[in-house]
């Protein structure tokens, strides 16, 4: 049988997701080179501003117009605490709508399960998935590995807790990284627990080209699962060895974020 996009779903028409106040940073190139828009997503717990720190700009530097979403409940968008994996979708569907072109969708951490989920809604010109966390037991494992502490409360409807380690390479100062962990929001409990169910994504909508990022010492998501989230896609990912999960806000940052531009030139040629 022959893959097929759902144009009209019902539930969305009869249980319309709340609208809600959004977050968007921007920063636009000095020329307009007619490149893509690239819309960036925070993971669970993160807002815009992960991507305004370093990659914004740079990205705009780059001739690419650079927008970053805050997903409901994170950033300055509007307070969500009892959000769901699909009104996140929404949220990105709706910016994305809203840009002058078709825009490239990237994606980090719990962000790349929604901008995965998005790509069934949204004809992207591409799309990337940063350290994507798809669920499941994987990276359950090796958070409670990694931060049981922080990691048992959310199996019972807690706050996830992230820690130092998980989050950032050695190399980033520790004043550095005490200040991005106090600017971490909670994430509602139903996200969270939606995370774990690990469902069958549909398929994206013209098939766009997708690469995935991630780093073979991220302490979030395990080589095992990068691997298997580039499969989907029929690629390997791309690594980048000694970075943390938040591969953003890494002393390093602007390595990923060239080969992802990289990357975007070549499949999107001017």
């Amino acid at each position: 049988m022959s893959e097929r996009t759902v144009i009209v779903r019902g539930r969305e028409w009869a249980h319309p997701v709340r609208p809600v106040r959004r977050e968007v940073l921007a920063a636009a190139p000095e020329f307009d080179e007619g490149k893509p828009p690239v819309l960036f997503v925070p993971g669970y717990r993160h807002g815009a501003w992960v991507y305004a720190e370093h990659w914004l700009e740079h990205a705009a530097s780059r001739g690419f117009p650079a927008y970053a979403v805050s997903l409901r409940g994170h950033g300055r968008s509007g307070p969500a605490p009892e959000a769901t994996l699909r009104a996140y979708v929404h949220d990105v569907v709706q910016v994305a709508a809203e840009l002058p072109r078709q825009a490239v969708l990237v994606g980090h951490g719990a962000g790349g399960l929604v901008v995965a989920a998005a790509l069934a809604r949204y004809p992207a010109r591409a799309a990337v998935l940063l350290a994507p966390v798809f669920g499941g037991w994987g990276p359950l494992l090796t958070a409670l590995r990694t931060n049981p502490v922080g990691t048992v409360p959310a199996l019972f409807g807690g706050r996830l807790g992230l820690n130092r380690r998980q989050l950032f390479s050695p190399q980033v100062p520790d004043a550095v990284a005490r200040g991005y962990l106090g600017r971490l929001d909670p994430v509602g409990r139903r996200a969270q627990w939606q995370l774990l169910r690990n469902r069958s994504l549909e398929p994206a909508v013209g098939a766009p080209p997708v690469l995935v990022i991630g780093s073979p010492d991220d302490r979030v998501v395990p080589p095992a699962q990068l691997n298997r989230a580039a499969g989907r896609y029929r690629a390997a990912p791309l690594l980048f060895p000694g970075m943390g999960h938040d591969l953003m806000l890494d002393v390093r940052w602007q390595e990923p974020l060239d080969a992802l531009l990289d990357w975007l030139d070549k499949e999107q040629p001017g």
